[in-house]
């Protein structure tokens, strides 16, 4: 009776259902949304991870959401889209009320094919090396910069973000608005404001703002019209060039000439208004991703000496002149931005939404469940790393880093079109600071070290730099 007991087949088990998962409590109609707030709800989920496990449920108003944090799992996920999971509708909801162009952010099924192939041939490494130069341009301004500086403190967080933004406008769309050293803030904080509304808004139980609009909403709306506005102008002066130069169609001088000869090609499915999401969304998520990214990197590094003394003197021998050549072979200071973005990843959850029924470890969830994939889980834990939580290089030097725990730029299809772009941006900012000066110190402005805030991307409260030109 034993054996034939054994070697009976056994009965599949009945998926469970999302009510059988654990979560915190909340209250009725609220749920936990008061148990979490817009800046730090990542880390709140994160936290519920550590103590519900690999997937749970919890509710922020009247929507509920399953955690995942398990990153086979995510994995897994992410391979099947746009056919199986896209990105919640709402955020999609929030860009339309604002009056957004769809680009490939927000795009979703043949659309967001069509649009792929019109980017991808932008951001391809052939045309991000013919801009190079245009790049070294904007960080010798930031070098300057702070050579004026002096011995006073640099307030990091913003210089980042001015180099990000002429970097993008300058490589993206051949406008040259030098915010470096005009010191014209305007581009960027109308970039901030609309980056913070749209995160905020995607993440709020209930939406006001069709019913009241509060002083936030209001301003919010004026930079979504002033960042239209300059993109707009961005894409007539592009078409100008191209008018006046027909052969840039063959040989664009920036991303923008690039996806507009894209466009109208026979069968390209892009239109204008395509072409104009594609821009906004390179002038939003290219400022806050990038400029997070150096600021954590620099943290990082000035908290481990060793690490920070390293990357140095790579870039002193290799970097002396900023080339693609000698950009590329610094092998040790582009395994330091992959370390600081596995333990301070500029995107630490991804949120989506099932496009039909399926099962995910052994839970079925119905055609339009949202699920929230908790990013930065298994990449800061011990069983993908050991020492996880340490700032260690050596391990993407090393080649012992499952690149399928650690996922900066996402995974499958719909991996960051533009993460080559922005490696290639964060080291020659970081060859100019470590090649040309020397830190002094880096501090947080107002606490014993940086926050981690949640907007649009997670990136640190605000920190302070000095720097010492180094002596030749």
């Amino acid at each position: 009776m034993t054996t034939a007991a054994v070697n009976m087949p056994q009965p599949t088990p009945h998926p469970r259902a999302i009510a059988d998962l654990p979560g915190p409590r909340g209250l009725p109609l609220l749920g936990n949304a008061l148990q979490l707030k817009p800046a730090t709800i990542h880390l709140a989920m994160e936290r519920w991870s550590r103590e519900y496990g690999a997937m749970f449920r919890a509710r922020i108003g009247a929507s509920e959401v399953v955690v995942l944090s398990d990153s086979a799992a995510i994995m897994t996920l992410l391979r099947d889209r746009p056919d199986g999971f896209r990105r919640p509708a709402i955020t999609a909801e929030v860009s339309a009320e604002l009056g957004g162009s769809v680009g490939l952010f927000l795009a979703e099924g043949d659309v967001w094919r069509d649009q792929r192939r019109m980017v991808m041939h932008a951001f391809s490494p052939t045309a991000i090396r013919a801009y190079f130069d245009r790049m070294v341009q904007v960080a010798q301004r930031l070098e300057a910069r702070w050579l004026a500086a002096g011995d006073r403190d640099i307030d990091l967080n913003a210089d980042l973000k001015r180099y990000a933004v002429d970097v993008i406008a300058g490589l993206a769309f051949g406008a040259d608005v030098n915010t470096l050293e005009s010191g014209g803030d305007s581009i960027q904080e109308h970039v901030e404001t609309v980056l913070a509304g749209v995160a905020r808004r995607s993440l709020l139980p209930f939406a006001y703002w069709r019913w009241c609009r509060l002083p936030a909403d209001r301003r919010l709306e004026r930079s979504v019209r002033a960042v239209r506005e300059a993109t707009d102008g961005f894409i007539a002066a592009a078409r100008a060039a191209m008018a006046t130069e027909p052969a840039l169609r063959e040989h664009p001088a920036n991303l923008l000439q690039a996806m507009l000869a894209a466009a109208e090609q026979p069968g390209s499915g892009v239109d204008d208004d395509a072409v104009a999401g594609n821009v906004s969304t390179m002038l939003l998520a290219g400022e806050d991703t990038t400029s997070s990214a150096l600021a954590w990197l620099i943290w990082l590094l000035w908290q481990n000496p060793p690490a920070l003394e390293r990357a140095q003197a790579e870039v002193r021998q290799h970097a002396r002149e900023l080339t693609v050549e000698n950009i590329a072979a610094l092998d040790y200071l582009d395994a330091c931005a992959l370390e600081a973005m596995r333990l301070k990843p500029p995107a630490p959850f991804l949120p989506l939404q099932a496009m039909r029924d399926t099962t995910v470890l052994g839970v079925h969830l119905p055609k339009d469940t949202l699920l929230w994939c908790v990013m930065r889980h298994d990449s800061v834990g011990d069983k993908a790393f050991p020492d996880p939580l340490r700032f260690d290089p050596e391990r993407w030097l090393a080649g012992t880093v499952d690149k399928g725990v650690a996922l900066p730029f996402g995974a499958g299809p719909r991996m960051c079109p533009g993460r080559y772009l922005s490696l290639m941006e964060l080291k020659v900012a970081m060859a100019v600071l470590l090649g040309r000066f020397d830190i002094a110190g880096v501090r947080a402005r107002d606490r014993s070290e940086p926050a981690e805030v949640m907007g649009f991307v997670m990136g640190p409260t605000p920190m302070a730099m000095r720097l010492r030109p180094r002596a030749e």
